[in-house]
């Protein structure tokens, strides 16, 4: 015995839905292009002038990462926890501060835009923190914008020498993982450990062993992570 039809009302409600979606969908891409595209000036321009894009952007982040098997930000809990709770870390792009809710640590939590209190919202190429003032920096899907070697060295920066950068980022942005480790090097960090095991995420560990040093690094390049239309 067939159903009975669909009521019209559940039908264009139906419709309005997907249609939501599909613009939500849309949005989203073209938030993660200019992310990827731009600098991270650009970035924080851009959601100084529309904090809402900011929101439906994470909502979009969210989607696509909770279809892997495993969250990176986990990986970064887990190391955390093995080592003592009074290193202070620093996490670049925290997003909603999953990282700072998990460990004992104190963490200084950086974003774009607040989805927390705890959040200081600036530029992550220029954080309000004082030079060699952290243990722990962490970039957890967060390496984004064409001025890499500037966010990079902020990292270098605030931590203190010995102090460990952790870098969790998408497998398939990196073009070369060796030449990448060797611009690293030159940021002055050195490779302590590399996780290629997933095919979604990297998960990387570098020791500070000094300043930058000058110069473009040719080798610090990540493809955009550019999601296609479902």
């Amino acid at each position: 015995q067939e159903a009975p039809p669909e009521p019209r009302s559940g039908r264009s409600a139906a419709l309005r839905a997907r249609m939501e979606e599909r613009l939500l969908g849309a949005r989203f891409r073209y938030l993660n292009q200019q992310l990827y595209t731009g600098s991270s000036r650009d970035a924080a321009r851009l959601f100084h002038a529309d904090p809402a894009a900011f929101h439906l952007y994470h909502r979009g982040f969210e989607r696509q990462v909770r279809r892997w098997p495993e969250r990176p930000v986990q990986r970064i809990v887990r190391y955390l926890r093995r080592r003592p709770a009074s290193l202070v870390v620093a996490d670049f792009g925290c997003g909603d501060c999953t990282l700072a809710a998990s460990v004992r640590n104190r963490v200084h939590c950086f974003d774009l835009v607040p989805l927390s209190p705890q959040v200081t919202v600036c530029d992550m190429a220029e954080v309000p923190l004082a030079d060699e003032s952290v243990d722990v920096a962490v970039f957890c899907l967060a390496l984004m914008g064409t001025n890499l070697q500037e966010i990079l060295g902020e990292a270098n920066r605030v931590l203190k020498l010995g102090g460990t950068l952790m870098v969790a980022e998408v497998a398939s942005r990196f073009e070369n993982i060796c030449t990448f480790l060797k611009a690293m090097a030159q940021l002055g960090f050195r490779t302590v450990s590399k996780d290629l095991s997933s095919s979604y995420f990297y998960v990387l560990e570098f020791a500070k062993t000094g300043p930058c040093r000058a110069g473009p690094a040719p080798g610090l390049r990540l493809r955009p992570c550019l999601y296609k239309r479902r």
